[in-house]
């Protein structure tokens, strides 16, 4: 049975349910694993600061996130970068430095690294992002992801600028599931071991969801 589940448009009152998600849905995805270091001691903890600064930031200025929620729990969650500010969180010097303190130069160096060779891979045009996307481990398999892509699919919609969503994964698990939402892969780049795989919708128009 499909769970009953309601999509809301979230603000920083949501952030420590975001961050406890996110934490959760990230720790184990091979992109993190590089970026900050699982080989060393403290990982989680480098996990856990990192999700936090990205959340934190993003509800600070005030970027859209939707929430999928079962009852009063957040259970998915989508950041999402428009056009126009899709580099605003990373060129933060406040974000840098607080990433310099609770993760470190190298870990902090290999995100920025990472995200300039993401957006770098994108063609000319105006592109929403989403720099997370994450259903809860425990509600995956339920067809919450799609509920949720539709949701931002909508979203992203009602924009008459926006030329597509861009979304990127080292995950080879997910490459499927975005083929199937109708997201073609326009990009393979190298984050140091790891495949990071970007994926492309056209023009977002605005689903039908499939209980209307």
């Amino acid at each position: 049975m499909v769970e009953p589940v309601d999509v809301r448009l979230l603000d920083g009152s949501y952030a420590r349910e975001a961050r406890s998600l996110l934490y959760q849905a990230y720790r184990h995805e091979p992109t993190f694993g590089y970026l900050l270091q699982a080989e060393r001691p403290g990982y989680d903890q480098r996990v856990r600061a990192t999700v936090r600064e990205l959340v934190n930031q993003h509800f600070l200025q005030e970027q859209p996130a939707l929430g999928l929620m079962l009852g009063e729990r957040l259970i998915g969650i989508a950041l999402i970068a428009p056009p126009q500010r899709r580099l605003e969180i990373t060129e933060s010097w406040a974000w840098r430095l607080r990433m310099l303190l609770s993760t470190g130069l190298r870990c902090t160096r290999r995100y920025l690294d990472y995200h300039a060779v993401v957006l770098g891979a994108l063609p000319p045009g105006r592109f929403h992002v989403l720099p997370l996307l994450a259903v809860h481990p425990q509600h995956q398999g339920r067809h919450h992801g799609e509920r949720l892509l539709e949701a931002v699919h909508n979203w992203c919609a009602e924009d008459p600028t926006s030329e597509g969503l861009v979304v990127d994964t080292g995950n080879v698990r997910y490459l499927n599931f975005y083929q199937r939402q109708g997201y073609q892969e326009i990009a393979q780049v190298a984050v140091g071991p790891v495949v990071e795989h970007v994926f492309f919708h056209p023009s977002p128009q605005p689903l039908m969801s499939a209980a209307g």
